[in-house]
């Protein structure tokens, strides 16, 4: 698949999942999309950001999820070097990470 395939695909994901307004329908959209591992690890994810945002240590946050160190250090990286989405999914929750100052409402 080209890369201009693969981007329309995402563009396509994007589009749908913006359509879709009630929760019951999303579940439903990803619990057919993914595998119940792949809704586990997306789930651990966002689970690492919200303890990261509460100044847990990785350690505290491995053992709570029972996920390895490398996983909180690999959401930590990517939440700190990504393209900002993690972000951006705070800031519409009122959240930020510790040691910063809180988004601004622009």
């Amino acid at each position: 698949m080209t890369t201009q395939n693969n981007q329309r695909l995402s563009d396509d994901l994007v589009k749908i999942l913006l359509a879709l307004k009630k929760p019951g329908d999303l579940k439903a959209f990803f619990r057919d999309l993914c595998t119940l591992d792949e809704l586990k690890e997306i789930n651990e994810r966002w689970q690492i950001v919200l303890l990261l945002t509460k100044q847990k240590t990785y350690r505290e946050i491995a053992k709570k999820l029972q996920v390895s160190t490398t996983t909180v250090a690999r959401v930590a990286y990517w939440l700190n070097n990504g393209q900002g989405g993690y972000q951006t999914a705070l800031k519409k929750l009122n959240l930020h990470l510790p040691h910063t100052k809180p988004f601004s409402q622009g």
